[in-house]
């Protein structure tokens, strides 16, 4: 999702390479004697024929899902996505409910008429060939099964359904604000995740997803005018009969399969060195000044994918398309629908943040309804250092405004904890700073905690041992434990599960025979180990640091810097000894990189 800054508004043709790298067509993960992890597994086949003109489309859908849990499945469920876009829908409705809605949503959907609602409605659904019973419930379609899938047992689903693409709202639809055709995500029936905490069969009201990981064939037949981008591999020439032409995709080892279509779209392409080969797609009648924009991304898109293969961990497909579509950014498998009319420096910080969502949602993919911090918050937190990696910047703290957005958040009264789903905040200011903001700054202190390098390290560690298996917040924090050697249960608690806050004090100087002692308290609750600086009057500085006892140990700091007795949390106050005079100290800083989030910084530095 397009990334959002400190008030948060609530909230080719495709390469025909068939190569996939460490991608390869996935076999199920089924639990072996080693592990007790498993997730799923679902091929998709679906031919789909789409009609220009009145915007219906009508599908075949073959599916092989593969139960690699310990489970009987009696059940199963899809997600309906465009059933959202509908007068009277739990999207509709919450929009129109919810104090701060989000602008591009408001109350449209409630005004649709029957030709611009969305809707999937299925026709038949088959289990090996025997007639199933399904009810649609809203965005859910809840199916009933004619025989319990097995443990390690794999079934076929075939489906026959009809769709409407809707009227552009909320990141998918038709024409959208500046005239892109078709914007096509989250737009066939997609079957629910389940994993060890049951299904995942959310309603679509506003978040984002969850999905499982397989491998899709999608042949596409659409006018022959239209320029098609997106996910996958194309496979061959397109087949045209008519005014119309097929195209056939395949994409290996993803969880989701995204398409947009215009006549109008110019496509250039860019090799980024020992890595994939980029698509870009724009419409050609974009003013001059934005066509040139687009061309000038192109190199800026390379190194960004660089900066995040070199930083996070490699990027495993053959290519990634930026496609110009959708109603802001928002990221898909392989692929990114982005807003086209937009200042340079926002056409790139949008595509860093799109893209950067690849490795935070697409190849970790973490459950965004429950854990959206983790995608979000980590994607804000890289693309902006990748920003100011390209750009040179040489920014101090180039999260630096992710902190004043929580900061923000804290004194709103309005936070919730980042445990909180993501459909379940009162208001959307509140969901976007905690999951962007709160998110991004959950990494930066992680840094201050742990030390930069060993942050470093704990993000390349965590995605080359997560990748493709759904993480949850326990599996990032004890990889920074493993890095680190430290005890950091403790902060993964207080700042995703509660509310609590981080407020130290210098409270007083007191000095006894030319030795001064310093005074410090515990305002907030949450814990946090101290980084102190004293700044004395011949100009010389000294760095002190103050360990957190619960975290039973020390992160690497200089040598020059002074080590202190720890701080255990349930002692409010501490104090220090300085082997000088109050008269030769000019100052006292807690935390002078200002990387902790204390949440009152007039009480963190004394001047004499």
């Amino acid at each position: 999702m397009k990334k959002l800054f400190l008030l948060i508004s609530a909230f080719g043709i495709l390469s025909s390479c068939n190569s996939t790298k460490q991608v390869a067509s996935s076999s199920s993960n089924a639990t072996d004697s080693k592990s007790t992890y498993w997730q799923q597994h679902v091929d998709y086949k679906m031919d789909i024929d789409m009609d220009v003109n009145t915007y219906q489309y009508n599908g075949k859908q073959t599916l092989v899902y593969t139960n690699n849990s310990p489970d009987v499945l009696n059940r199963v469920y899809y997600h309906l996505y465009f059933n959202a876009f509908q007068p009277g829908s739990e999207m509709d409705v919450r929009s129109r409910t919810i104090e701060d809605p989000d602008r591009r949503v408001g109350d449209r959907i409630s005004k649709l008429a029957p030709n611009e609602i969305g809707y999937i409605k299925v026709k038949s659904l088959k289990q090996d060939g025997k007639t199933l019973s399904h009810e649609t419930v809203g965005t859910v379609l809840e199916v009933d099964l004619a025989k319990p899938i097995q443990p390690g047992e794999s079934v076929t689903f075939t489906m026959d359904f009809d769709a409407q693409v809707p009227q552009q709202i909320r990141r998918s639809g038709r024409d959208n604000a500046e005239g892109v055709a078709l914007s096509m995500t989250q737009w066939y029936p997609k079957l629910a995740e389940y994993d060890f905490e049951g299904w995942h069969a959310d309603p679509y009201i506003g978040r984002e997803f969850h999905g499982v990981w397989g491998d899709f064939e999608v042949n596409l037949t659409i006018d022959k005018n239209y320029v098609v981008g997106g996910t996958g591999y194309q496979q061959g020439e397109a087949e045209v009969k008519g005014n119309k032409k097929t195209l056939r995709f395949k994409a290996p080892r993803v969880h989701d399969f995204t398409w947009a279509a215009d006549p109008d779209y110019i496509h250039d392409t860019m090799q980024v060195p020992n890595g994939p080969m980029l698509h870009f797609y724009y419409k050609n009648d974009l003013p001059a000044e934005n066509l040139q924009f687009w061309k000038d991304l192109q190199p800026k898109t390379v190194q960004l994918m660089q900066y995040f293969s070199e930083n996070v961990g490699q990027y495993p497909y053959d290519q990634y398309s930026v496609i110009q579509g959708g109603d802001g950014g928002m990221e898909y498998a392989m692929c990114t629908l982005i807003t086209g009319k937009r200042s340079f420096g926002s056409l790139v910080g949008v595509t860093a943040h799109e893209l950067a969502h690849t490795w935070f949602q697409f190849l970790l993919a973490s459950n965004e309804a429950k854990h959206e911090w983790m995608d979000e918050g980590f994607t804000s937190y890289i693309s902006d250092y990748a920003m100011d990696a390209i750009n040179n910047t040489n920014l101090k703290n180039p999260a630096a405004g992710a902190y004043n957005g929580y900061y923000y958040l804290v004194k709103s009264g309005k936070e919730k904890p980042q445990s909180t789903h993501a459909d379940r905040y009162e208001t959307n200011m509140a969901y976007g700073i905690t999951a962007y903001n709160k998110g991004s700054v959950f990494l930066s202190q992680l840094g201050y905690i742990i030390g930069e390098d060993n942050l470093k390290k704990t993000l390349k560690k965590y995605f080359d041992d997560f990748s493709f298996k759904h993480p949850r917040p326990l599996d990032i924090i004890r990889t920074a434990e493993k890095i680190s050697g430290l005890e950091l249960d403790w902060y993964l608690m207080d700042w995703t599960q509660t509310t609590n806050t981080i407020d130290y004090a210098i409270t007083s100087l007191e000095e006894n025979n030319s030795i001064t002692t310093v005074n410090l308290e515990r305002i907030g609750l949450m814990p946090m180990p101290l980084d102190l600086e004293v700044e004395y009057t011949d100009g010389t500085t000294e760095q002190y640091y103050i360990p957190l006892q619960m975290m039973r140990g020390e992160k690497p700091v200089a040598t020059t810097t002074k080590i202190i007795n720890d701080w255990a949390w349930a002692y409010p106050t501490y104090s220090f000894s300085i082997s000088k005079p109050k008269s030769m100290i000019k100052s006292i800083t807690i935390d002078p990189n200002q990387l902790m989030a204390d949440i009152d910084k007039t009480n963190n530095i004394v001047k004499q």
